[in-house]
């Protein structure tokens, strides 16, 4: 009999245990969760974190003490702030980045902070990202520790992190609370991140698209890559295996890499044979584009072809006498944008057509 009591009172013990381990439940926290997230070039940035409310409390000093502390639980003897609260605030970068002139990997790190009475902090990113807050933070985890100023803010009464100043290959993420903002600079390689990720993409099933070849020879044309490499990919495009085609647009941009290298001859004669096979848009655009380049001698010449393709066309003649205007040939200007506006044009080309010839003296 007593055996069996006892052995009554163990599993009442084991069912207690069990049920302090396992009814955890979800409910709303005092201080609220977050993500926020930032992509620069094809870099994406993530903070995950907790936030707290200053419910009338000072801040910086008191709340958030200044310098490392020993909060009294865990194993560390002195921690850095946890900038958030409960768990580790989280920060992820699918990239190799730089932060504030320093390099990191990419990568998910633990998130702290640890506030000067200066108006300086110290922005420290661990590899242990699933600590609780920083209970049981070690110096030894840090991948990266950087110093920056603490700016002020108006008031932001729930902790917050937010991206600002985003530019091409850069960003500002800055956690703000109370009156104080702190800011840290995320810098991205986005031309050799892109081109690196290019190459990867190509040797998949990116590599039997002629498009993507084409993409790829343009990327690295307008953001300063390996002509040599982007020569290469682009031929890939109008000779490559099963998906070639000579198209405006890979002559054009082959033309485009030539003129880069210098190689003026090989640029004209591509120019040339990318202005036979482009469309009625394609065209115009394309004398356009010899315009912005100064090439005035090309642009005359590829818009007057456009202009013997489609001599019912208003919008032919404008462009052909927007080019002999730019060129500095009034006479051939006048007479083109007269035809132009002969022709009964679209209201756009008429107004273009008459600014031009406003500007080159002309009662309209």
């Amino acid at each position: 009999m007593k055996l069996n009591r006892y052995f009554k009172i163990l599993i009442c013990c084991l069912m207690v245990a069990n049920i302090e381990a396992y009814s955890q439940l979800n409910l709303p926290r005092g201080s609220q969760q977050a993500t926020v997230s930032q992509r620069i070039g094809i870099t994406d940035v993530y903070v995950k974190y907790s936030r707290p409310s200053v419910n009338k409390r000072e801040v910086w000093g008191k709340l958030v003490p200044f310098g490392m502390n020993n909060l009294g639980f865990g194993t560390a003897t002195e921690s850095p702030w946890r900038a958030g609260a409960n768990e580790n605030t989280i920060v992820k970068f699918t990239n190799d980045v730089i932060v504030e002139g320093k390099a990191l990997k990419a990568g998910k790190y633990g998130l702290h902070m640890i506030i000067h009475d200066n108006d300086k902090a110290t922005v420290i990113f661990s590899k242990n990202n699933t600590a609780w807050g920083s209970y049981f933070y070690k110096p030894s985890e840090d991948a990266l520790r950087v110093d920056v100023a603490m700016k002020p803010t108006s008031h932001v009464e729930q902790l917050a992190f937010d991206f600002t100043d985003v530019k091409a290959n850069s960003a500002i993420l800055s956690l703000k609370w109370e009156k104080k903002q702190i800011p840290v600079k995320i810098e991205v390689d986005v031309t050799n991140e892109v081109l690196a990720n290019i190459r990867k993409q190509l040797e998949g099933q990116a590599g039997f698209n002629r498009q993507s070849w084409e993409q790829a020879a343009n990327y690295s044309l307008n953001n300063g890559g390996d002509l040599q490499e982007a020569l290469g990919w682009i031929d890939n495009a109008i000779s490559g295996q099963f998906y070639s085609q000579k198209n405006f647009r890979n002559v054009s941009i082959k033309a485009q890499i030539m003129n880069k290298m210098g190689k003026s001859d090989a640029y004209g004669k591509l120019m040339d044979e990318a202005a036979s096979l482009a469309s009625t848009p394609q065209l115009n655009q394309l004398g356009y584009a010899m315009i912005s380049a100064k090439d005035y001698t090309r642009a005359i010449k590829y818009l007057k072809m456009n202009v013997d393709n489609n001599p019912e066309s208003a919008n032919a003649y404008d462009s052909l006498g927007e080019a002999y205007k730019v060129a500095g040939d009034k006479k051939n200007a006048i007479k083109y944008l007269k035809k132009s506006l002969s022709m009964n044009p679209p209201a756009n080309v008429k107004a273009n057509s008459e600014k031009l010839l406003k500007e080159l003296g002309v009662s309209i």
